[in-house]
């Protein structure tokens, strides 16, 4: 009888025993999954304040050389401009030359 008993015994203890270590594993797995999350959310706000920064850094870029575009065609444009208005010029005497030698 003190066989069985004992066999009761030792099986009541394996149950305890399996049911602390159910309980246990579904605690880790409460603590892993809770990681993970933390973990994705820190990657994702670095992720956001990175791409944020590079769109920043994109949009000083852009600006920059659309600022340098603009100047460098200011530029050229007012050498245009000061190439036609002189040679204009130049026509304006040659005009006048003519109309003088056709009065004279």
């Amino acid at each position: 009888m003190t066989t069985i008993s004992e066999a009761i015994t030792t099986i009541k203890k394996a149950e305890n025993d399996a049911d602390k270590l159910i309980e246990d594993t579904n605690e880790l797995k409460s603590e892993r999954i809770e990681e993970a999350r933390s973990k994705s959310k820190e990657i994702i706000a670095k992720s956001k304040e990175e791409a944020s920064a590079e769109a920043e850094n994109m949009a000083v870029e852009a600006e920059t050389k659309a600022k340098k575009e603009a100047l460098h065609i200011s530029n050229t444009t007012s050498e245009e401009v000061r190439v036609t208005k002189s040679t204009a010029m130049n026509k304006v005497d040659e005009a006048a030359d003519l109309i003088v030698k056709s009065i004279l």
